[in-house]
């Protein structure tokens, strides 16, 4: 299994001219899995050697503009360079909850429809990852909405015995999520490649004693 990182912006706040705001695009295996998307990803995207149309995970670590206000421009360029596929399996979004109302907002209010599908999975954060006075219960946020018009995808709760969040897990790795502590509850993710076993030429060990 072959990763290759690319940091596309490392900047805070804001970005700048010449250093975008958060981003990082790990590639493997064809598919492209992006970590944050502050505003101007997608510019840094197109000065990049990747291809956008390959994206295919994208992983939010909190809720700061800096980190996701790029996320629904993003959406909307992907759509625009891509043709209608039924069969098309969905991009699959990750970070805290309150994810899913705003890009079903933002996307709802801009009258963007994207051609293709997308899933939008909440982690459901704790208490005691930011300070008590800035915690914010989102978890009321989707109650508003019309049944089916938001984006599916799972609310994913704290595994106690993991002290951690799962995923995604696959034949060749495991992706999981874990509490940080920061003004705003956030994520740190973690991808664990699984262990491969070996491969031993049994007769020639012999023959070496």
């Amino acid at each position: 299994m072959s990763l290759d990182i690319t940091f596309l912006g490392t900047g805070s706040a804001y970005p700048s001219p010449a250093r975008g705001a958060s981003a990082l695009v790990l590639r493997r295996e064809g598919q492209c899995w992006l970590f944050d998307c502050g505003e101007g990803t997608q510019t840094q995207l197109m000065r990049s050697h990747l291809r956008a149309a390959r994206i295919t995970k994208i992983f939010i670590t909190h809720l700061h503009g800096d980190h996701f206000f790029g996320l629904p421009g993003l959406l909307c360029t992907l759509s625009l360079q891509s043709n209608p596929e039924p069969s098309k399996p969905p991009v699959d979004i990750y970070g805290p909850l309150g994810l899913r109302s705003f890009l079903w907002r933002s996307l709802e209010l801009s009258h963007s429809q994207l051609l293709f599908p997308y899933t939008v999975h909440e982690l459901v954060p704790t208490r005691d990852q930011c300070p008590a006075e800035e915690f914010k219960d989102f978890s009321g946020l989707d109650g508003d909405e019309a049944p089916g018009r938001g984006p599916p995808g799972r609310v994913v709760h704290l595994d106690p015995g993991e002290d951690s969040y799962l995923l995604v897990e696959d034949e060749q790795l495991v992706v999981r999520a874990f509490r940080l502590f920061h003004r705003v509850p956030s994520f740190g993710f973690v991808l664990q490649e699984k262990p491969r076993p070996g491969r031993l030429n049994v007769q020639k060990l012999k023959d070496l004693g």
